[in-house]
């Protein structure tokens, strides 16, 4: 695979960013994929700087915007899928303490996340794939309590795509910008969580607009 990220960017990069760039100059779309799991299994590695990377990376013909987005995707689910089955084979309690010995993960962001899980159910694996921490633990719990796979399977994909989509998109359209996207995923965190927030109550609202006309 040509090294196309390699050669367009202004300065070298280094870090994460760099062996990102090397990965997906080496193994293109599967690259990315590989990427963008390992955010699922391994928290702390930011997808917000890896999806707008594989979006200038598209720019730039290593594939297709088209590619771009479907190798993410995929590359979420799969991750998404490990983790659920770690859940459902391990337990609460076995999976708990393997998350609070992964670097930079603690136990509470664990509770929050079965918490969270345990009060909205469908809608959090849903709207979990656009929320940092939830994006990446959302998977454990959906395992823990045999969540239908086909249901989970549906809701994941359809969550990554949108959340991978706002990144690449955005990304491909920065071109060697793309990192302004990093510096600004703050926002666009809130923007989700703010969406979220409104989208549970107006459920919330909903149901009890119905059961108050019984």
């Amino acid at each position: 695979m040509h090294p196309v990220l390699a050669q367009t960017t202004v300065e070298p990069m280094g870090g994460l960013a760099g062996w990102a760039v090397d990965l997906m100059d080496t193994l293109g779309g599967l690259g990315a994929a590989v990427i963008v799991g390992l955010d699922n299994l391994f928290p702390p590695i930011p997808s917000e700087l890896v999806l707008p990377l594989a979006g200038f990376s598209a720019s730039k013909g290593t594939f297709s915007l088209l590619g771009a987005l479907t190798w993410t995707t995929v590359g979420s689910v799969a991750g998404a899928i490990v983790m659920y089955y770690l859940g459902l084979l391990l337990g609460r309690d076995r999976t708990r303490a393997l998350m609070a010995r992964i670097p930079l993960v603690k136990a509470s962001d664990f509770d929050k996340t079965e918490a969270w899980f345990a009060r909205h159910g469908t809608k959090a694996v849903f709207f979990g794939r656009m929320v940092p921490i939830f994006r990446s633990l959302i998977s454990l719990p959906a395992g823990i309590e045999r969540m239908p796979f086909w249901k989970f399977l549906s809701l994941t994909t359809l969550g990554s795509l949108l959340w991978n989509a706002l990144f690449v998109v955005t990304g491909y359209l920065l071109g060697e910008n793309w990192h302004l996207v990093s510096d600004y995923a703050d926002y666009f965190q809130y923007l989700v969580i703010g969406l979220v927030v409104l989208a549970v109550a107006l459920f919330v609202t909903s149901r009890l607009r119905t059961r108050s006309r019984v």
